[in-house]
């Protein structure tokens, strides 16, 4: 029997209430949102995780590999660096948005994440803020890449790939490329956290994550 099952066959037994199930999973999310949240907003929290580092898109390829060739790689690394510290910037954004999901989750939600798998909440928060997320952490990629010069550096980089022989500069929107990325990263932590949740006992910080993941 799945651990899904298992929960689902005790509350038929009425060993825990529709509420205390509900306020389990809600605590169980809110635990998970927060600590994917602390983790992938703080310095760092991108650019040394090698699951959610955000790389060069694939349409610079090319362009990165040529530049390396001429001697400008440190400055290709220095573009790279500057975009996950962007995404790093945006991630905090996501916490009143998943409180709010938090809030209009219904029990009809909630026995659907139980029985879900061991990422069902994550899904749920990934069909329920990704479109209000990436219009939040949009705007705060685009103002942290201009602070830290990350649009100088990529049009300096272009300019100088587009003056060597046979190359033709890629059209990128680069703000957008960030922002989905930072997405991704925040979901995968996000999923990571919720199989400890589930799995692991010393992961439950709270009593009702012990009660409603403990059998």
């Amino acid at each position: 029997m799945s651990h899904g099952a298992k929960v689902l066959a005790i509350l038929a037994a009425g060993a825990l209430s529709a509420a205390t199930t509900a306020s389990g999973l809600k605590d169980a999310l809110r635990v998970a949102t927060e600590q994917a949240v602390e983790s992938t907003s703080k310095t760092g929290g991108f650019l040394d995780n090698p699951q959610i580092r955000i790389p060069l898109p694939g349409k610079l390829e090319t362009m990165a590999t040529a530049l390396r060739a001429v001697g400008i790689g440190a400055q290709v690394d220095e573009l790279e660096v500057a975009m996950n510290h962007a995404a790093e910037k945006a991630a905090g954004e996501a916490t009143p948005v998943f409180t709010k999901a938090l809030t209009d989750m219904s029990f009809k939600d909630a026995a659907g994440i139980l029985n879900g798998g061991d990422t069902a909440a994550t899904r749920y928060f990934q069909k329920t803020t990704s479109a209000e997320l990436k219009t939040r952490f949009r705007p705060i990629v685009d103002q942290a890449m201009a602070q830290t010069g990350v649009v100088k550096q990529y049009d300096a980089l272009v300019a100088s790939y587009a003056s060597t022989p046979f190359a033709s500069a890629p059209k990128l929107d680069l703000g957008g490329y960030v922002t989905d990325e930072a997405l991704s990263g925040l979901f995968k932590v996000m999923g990571d956290e919720e199989k400890q949740i589930r799995k692991d006992p010393a992961a439950r910080t709270t009593s009702l994550l012990k009660e409603v993941f403990g059998h």
